[in-house]
């Protein structure tokens, strides 16, 4: 029986001893020697293996990967931190790398997560007011922070570790809402009409965890309106970034959102002092939060009273009042879709152009 020549020993493809070398030595082009005996070969073995284990130590404590071929090749270094220059995108969360349907998320829970306070608000109570500015500052602590992204884990803030508890937080929203919910706290808005604070957001009702993501809009990067600095929670961590209007895939299915809750200025959502900055740059203008679902004031009052001036009283059975109505949406609608505006754009709530051109 003639001795078996016995291999070196590859190194794992994911080795990181200092000074390994990866590959196998050439085989001994030695004829082979017929041992004396059986002893002999017990002694050849066990000098070849002390040879492997002398020349690559990782052989002896670092096995190959389960499942991973034999030329498997050493891991790229991770990229630098992408908040640190957002408008360079990070390799592994590109199209090529990474797909948004990696990221499932959790449905909608109370701060902190289940076995915690009720989820979502008490219902007729107002919705949190919150300033773009705040926002986007919220937005950045967890890009700062590095939040992992995660379905089931819960920041220190008690906001889920996906993209839309993302969401919850940055807009202050009393529970974790989901891309199935969040769009009940906003209003459907044009391309045109993106600001930051605002969001993209898609919900694939077929199959939610397949596709469903949604990013907070933080401004445009360039003139034509073709890239802007996203905000998102997904893997490995919260990440800003330039990203292509409206998202990496699935773009035509991503739609902007503004929150319902969104002031100018300062919160409390009081029309401007006088002598103070119009919001917008619009006299008058009280802001997108002054005629949410059950809004009272005077500022109602005026626009429906305009609304009546223009001509679309149609809609109201015994004239304008304090509170914002369904007779006042339409009435704002009828206005918008006369301005040649259709779909997010005629929504039937007014927005400062809206406001602009009733009172110009």
């Amino acid at each position: 029986m003639e001795t078996p020549v016995f291999e070196e020993i590859a190194p794992a493809g994911d080795c990181d001893c200092p000074g390994c070398r990866r590959g196998a030595l050439p085989l001994s082009t030695a004829a082979p020697a017929r041992p004396a005996g059986r002893r002999a070969l017990v002694v050849t073995a066990t000098a070849s293996a002390a040879i492997a284990a002398a020349a690559f130590p990782a052989a002896a404590h670092a096995p190959q990967r389960p499942g991973a071929p034999a030329d498997d090749t050493p891991t790229a270094p991770a990229p630098s931190d992408p908040s640190a220059t957002p408008d360079a995108p990070d390799a592994r969360d590109t199209p090529d790398a990474r797909d948004v349907r990696d990221t499932p998320q959790g449905r909608r829970a109370p701060l902190y997560g289940p076995g915690s306070a009720p989820a979502g608000p008490v219902a007729g109570a107002p919705l949190p007011e919150v300033t773009r500015a705040q926002i986007i500052a919220r937005a950045q602590k967890w890009v700062d922070a590095k939040v992992p992204y995660s379905m089931s884990a819960y920041w220190s803030d008690g906001y889920r570790q996906d993209c839309s508890g993302y969401v919850s937080m940055a807009w202050g929203l009393p529970a974790n809402e989901w891309t199935g919910s969040l769009g009940k706290f906003a209003d459907r808005i044009t391309k045109a009409e993106l600001q930051p604070g605002d969001i993209l957001l898609f919900h694939n009702e077929a199959d939610p965890e397949k596709g469903s993501h949604v990013v907070i809009f933080g401004g445009w990067t360039d003139s034509a309106h073709t890239q802007y600095v996203a905000y998102e929670q997904t893997p490995p961590h919260t990440r800003r970034q330039t990203t292509p209007y409206a998202y990496w895939s699935n773009s035509a299915r991503y739609l902007p959102y503004r929150y319902q809750g969104v002031v100018a200025g300062v919160t409390g959502g009081a029309p401007a002092a006088a002598g103070a900055p119009a919001p917008y740059g619009v006299p008058g203008y009280p802001g997108r939060a002054a005629f949410r679902p059950g809004a009272r004031g005077d500022h109602v009052t005026r626009l429906g009273e305009q609304l009546v001036k223009k001509g679309y009283g149609r809609f109201y059975r015994s004239g304008p009042g304090p509170r914002w109505g369904v007779a006042d949406r339409r009435a704002v609608e009828a206005f918008q879709r006369a301005q040649g505006w259709r779909g997010g754009a005629a929504d039937g709530f007014p927005g400062p152009e809206t406001w602009r051109r009733l009172f110009a």
